[in-house]
């Protein structure tokens, strides 16, 4: 039986679950693997993003706005609404396995 988000441990799995999938996949996959050299580290600070938003703690520090441009600008562009809905998709994919 599925339950809700309670804490950084779920954080975590659903952070961890989901980019092991993006990383894989064909159509986004690539942006990542070429641009994150510390994968530890970044889903470490994705999962104080997200702990940081769903339950109002102060953890997170950066600037994901500008990180997003800079890859942006990295791959000329180029990066467009049908990369984000791969990625929304899987975002949703891998919430609805994991969390009620």
């Amino acid at each position: 039986m599925k339950k809700d988000i309670a804490g950084r441990e779920d954080v975590s799995l659903l952070v961890h679950t989901f980019y092991k999938k993006v990383r894989a996949n064909k159509d986004i996959g690539f942006f990542f693997n070429e641009t994150i050299n510390d994968w530890d580290e970044h889903l470490a600070k994705l999962t104080d993003f997200w702990e940081s938003n769903l339950f109002l703690v102060q953890k997170f520090k950066g600037r994901p706005g500008r990180a997003h441009i800079e890859v942006d600008y990295k791959y000329e562009h180029k990066i467009e609404a049908y990369h984000f809905g791969v990625w929304l998709n899987l975002w949703f994919e891998t919430l609805d396995e994991l969390f009620e």
